[in-house]
């Protein structure tokens, strides 16, 4: 166990090229995953929260239990979506980056648009009469309440974030787990933990570890900025 703790950590200070190039992708896909979930969630979440409309409670819990979709599940309709006799199958997308970056955007965004309902909600009940009576249509109501909470909202991403990078069930479906192609860290950890190569696959997890860390660091510490502004 020591032995296999100090060559994963020499391949780490020596910036082994494939520990480099699978974390490069691994973060390219994530981020640009986050991304489309923040885009799509917030506004989605924030209009939950302030509109009204018949079924609107429906939509809330819809919302509240796709975050707990299984990932492999995800993997497998985007999997049918994008094979050859699927809808989207000529678009030739199925075992790319695009189809692991729209697996995880999918596995993200309801997570992303429940938080941010809930957080939106919670600051519509102290200002929504305030915002009202200066006459503000709904979507400028939108914008506001999202500026006032926007570092909570930042804490949601990187709460997303966290989870994206760190999935393998529907990365694995669509990505196909393919060497200088659409292998990322948590694929790579699987294979190579089958293969026998635990060097390379601590290598992958402590890379991953220190990610996630990170991540749930620099959560705290805008939560704790938050507090401090706002009381």
């Amino acid at each position: 166990m020591l032995q296999t703790v100090s060559e994963a950590l020499t391949l780490l200070g020596t910036l082994d090229q494939d520990v480099v190039a699978i974390a490069a992708l691994s973060l390219r896909v994530s981020a640009s995953a986050v991304l489309v979930a923040a885009l799509v969630g917030i506004p989605l979440g924030a209009l939950v929260a302030l509109a009204e409309w018949p079924g609107r409670q429906v939509l809330v819990t819809l919302l509240n239990a796709a975050m707990g979709l299984p990932p492999v599940i995800i993997g497998l309709i985007l999997y049918l979506m994008l094979s050859r006799s699927g809808p989207l199958g000529s678009l030739g997308l199925l075992f790319t980056p695009t189809a692991m970056i729209a697996a995880q955007a999918v596995l993200v965004t309801p997570l992303v648009a429940a938080l941010a309902r809930q957080t939106i909600a919670d600051a519509n009940a102290s200002l929504g009469e305030q915002l009202r009576s200066l006459r503000l249509s709904l979507a400028q109501r939108v914008l506001v309440l999202i500026y006032d909470v926007r570092f909570s909202l930042v804490t949601i991403v990187l709460a997303a974030f966290g989870r994206a990078i760190s999935e393998i069930g529907a990365v694995l479906v669509v990505g196909g787990n393919i060497a200088g192609h659409t292998r990322t860290m948590t694929t790579a950890i699987s294979l190579e933990t089958q293969k026998g190569d635990l060097a390379l696959a601590l290598a992958f997890g402590l890379v991953l570890m220190g990610l996630v860390v990170a991540v749930n660091a620099t959560a705290a510490m805008l939560k704790s900025f938050a507090l401090r502004a706002y009381g």
